[in-house]
């Protein structure tokens, strides 16, 4: 037995292939969301060693700032 070519939903008829590709559409949507951000996002100026806990605990700072006095 052959496919039918079209699909009644509500009494309208639609073609299997425009459906697959707005179902491919919604697919590719929720695989990309599109969210704001919460908090405006800021640069980090720190220095590069300063921006990662691992860069704090090699080289900290609050000793070196002590040392000035």
């Amino acid at each position: 037995m052959k496919r039918p070519a079209t699909l009644l939903i509500d009494g309208k008829p639609y073609l299997w292939r425009d459906l697959l590709k707005l179902r491919r559409e919604q697919r590719e949507q929720c695989r990309r969301p599109d969210q704001p951000t919460l908090f405006a996002i800021k640069d980090d100026r720190r220095p590069a060693a300063q921006r990662t806990a691992a860069g704090r605990y090699a080289q900290p700072s609050l000793f070196t700032l002590l040392e000035g006095y």
